[in-house]
């Protein structure tokens, strides 16, 4: 449990950024451009953000019925138990982790965090993990873009949440290329080896629910294969906990 103090702390640091996020970004809303003290105005965020819709329990894909499994997980299953999203990654909201991710809009991540919370919490199958993980980046890629965007969404979730952050659980150890510029069918072998967990953090997953957090989940192998090296290690439940997920096209 969180003590007296680092609820403090973390009230202070929160409203740092939220001071910060109002220096950093302009007084207007990040979707529609009206001026706005917030970062989405009240209508944005009505239209676009906060509706639900049927999805598959395991891979969060839209459903069109009342089935809690689509066809593509009952016939292959995969290796992480269930996913949690916000919203449907398609314009407009689309541009929300395009700034975040290419633009480096850092102050855009706690936005998203609070999104995937409410999104969360609505949630009657929700089952708190012990600790998130966010999917790590290659040291090339880290360096180029220099943040993590998974990591920078983690850090506010696991406040939300009231759950421990272990930023270092896992490790990229073969830089892959990209998804988005992968085809469909070479993406699973794109990720094959590609994570590993740390050595000094293995002990951590020994019977434990972890939840991988990252922005965006189109095919799924990116987090299918982190949520392999979770259980190889001992994990019994892996969660993800994604902001937006590309529908099937």
């Amino acid at each position: 449990m969180r003590t007296a103090t680092q609820h403090r702390l973390d009230a202070a640091w929160q409203a740092l950024r939220q001071w910060l996020g109002a220096a950093l970004l302009p007084a207007q809303c990040a979707l529609c451009g009206i001026g706005c003290p917030r970062v989405l105005c009240t209508p944005c965020r009505a239209q676009y953000l906060g509706l639900l819709r049927p999805r598959c329990r395991q891979c969060a894909n839209p459903l069109d019925d009342v089935a809690t499994l689509c066809g593509r997980c009952l016939r292959h299953r995969p290796a992480y138990d269930t996913t949690f999203t916000a919203f449907d990654y398609a314009a407009p909201v689309d541009q929300l982790l395009l700034q975040l991710k290419f633009g480096a809009r850092l102050a855009l991540a706690p936005l998203l965090a609070e999104l995937l919370h409410v999104a969360i919490q609505q949630q009657l199958a929700w089952d708190a993990p012990q600790l998130l993980c966010p999917v790590p980046l290659g040291p090339a890629r880290l360096a180029e873009r220099g943040f993590n965007q998974a990591l920078e969404i983690a850090r506010p979730l696991a406040r939300l949440l009231d759950v421990r952050l272990q930023p270092r659980l896992a490790l990229r150890v073969r830089e892959t290329r990209a998804q988005s510029g992968v085809a469909p069918q070479e993406r699973q072998a794109n990720l094959a080896h590609a994570f590993a967990i740390a050595p000094e953090c293995a002990g951590l997953l020994q019977g434990c629910h972890v939840g991988i957090v990252d922005d965006v989940m189109s095919s799924g192998h990116t987090v299918n294969a982190l949520a392999i090296a979770c259980k190889r290690a001992g994990a019994v439940k892996v969660s993800i906990l994604v902001v937006a997920r590309t529908p099937p096209h």
